[in-house]
């Protein structure tokens, strides 16, 4: 098989940056400021390279094209960050088990349905948490109708949470007696979820600023640390969006350097720096 990437960098102008960010505003709402372009370049050279070509012009007039649709996906998710860990921020996770988990256990017990969204899931770490959380509190939740839907704008990301494998190195954020609970070391040393809490987290890829193809409500929302990405009405509009997917008394959880501007306006209260709970 003859090798298409080319070696040579690619040619790249501030008409082809401005492209990128329109692209990235219209695709996925993405803001990217003007004085991002180094970043821009070091980020998507290398999906140029790959593809074959030699400028970003010829590029981004093949991303826009019917047979580019693939590579489209794979330009937004290069202009994206998948930094996380397990038990990111503990605080909310602290919250949640002190301030949902017992009358969500007692809903379950009495017939009651249990459903939480972590919104921007990346390699998998949060909902995984999210899971060992509810595990650890009511370790029967898999046998009740409790489901973690988690959701991302890459794919290939969605596809590694979905294994529920990962490196060693990976999993400090996790206890020992969750390791010896939830996990099993494969051959190569890494560890992987199974048992029951595998059933509780589906993994979908979904694109936050398009169409949300769910219809039931949630008791808990994580989304974080994914609208530092967008500008300030895409922010408003996606805020107003989740609240209306909580349900009363339900809870969003925003990453340490967001903050819903107009909690009001959207029908929550903020309890803390990054919690806030939707009005009883």
């Amino acid at each position: 098989m003859v090798d298409t990437r080319s070696t040579v960098d690619p040619e790249y102008t501030d008409a082809d940056f401005q492209m990128v960010r329109r692209i990235a505003k219209h695709e996925a709402g993405i803001f990217i400021p003007d004085s991002k372009s180094t970043l821009v370049y070091s980020r998507v050279s290398r999906r140029v390279r790959e593809s074959g070509m030699d400028s970003f012009q010829a590029y981004l007039g093949f991303v826009q094209s019917p047979a580019g649709r693939a590579e489209m996906n794979k330009l937004v998710c290069a202009l994206t960050t998948n930094v996380t860990s397990f038990f990111r921020e503990r605080p909310h996770f602290v919250h949640m088990e002190q301030n949902v988990l017992p009358g969500l256990a007692a809903k379950l017990r009495s017939g009651g349905r249990g459903r939480m969204w972590s919104a921007a899931c990346s390699t998998g770490q949060e909902p995984w948490s999210i899971a060992m959380s509810i595990m650890s509190a009511f370790p029967e939740a898999a046998s009740y109708d409790m489901r973690i839907l988690a959701t991302d704008i890459n794919s290939e990301v969605v596809a590694q949470a979905a294994s529920g494998t990962y490196v060693e190195s990976e999993t400090d954020g996790i206890s020992t007696k969750q390791k010896s609970q939830f996990m099993q070391a494969d051959a190569r040393g890494n560890l992987s979820f199974v048992g029951n809490i595998r059933q509780l987290p589906a993994f979908k890829v979904l694109n936050l600023n398009a169409d949300w193809p769910m219809r039931g409500q949630f008791s808990v929302i994580f989304c974080r640390n994914v609208v530092i990405y967008f500008d300030e009405p895409t922010r408003e509009r996606l805020w107003g969006r989740l609240a209306e997917k909580l349900e009363k008394g339900g809870f969003l959880y925003v990453g340490h350097s967001e903050k819903v501007a107009n909690p009001r306006r959207c029908g929550l209260e903020q309890i803390a720096p990054t919690i806030y709970r939707k009005d009883s």
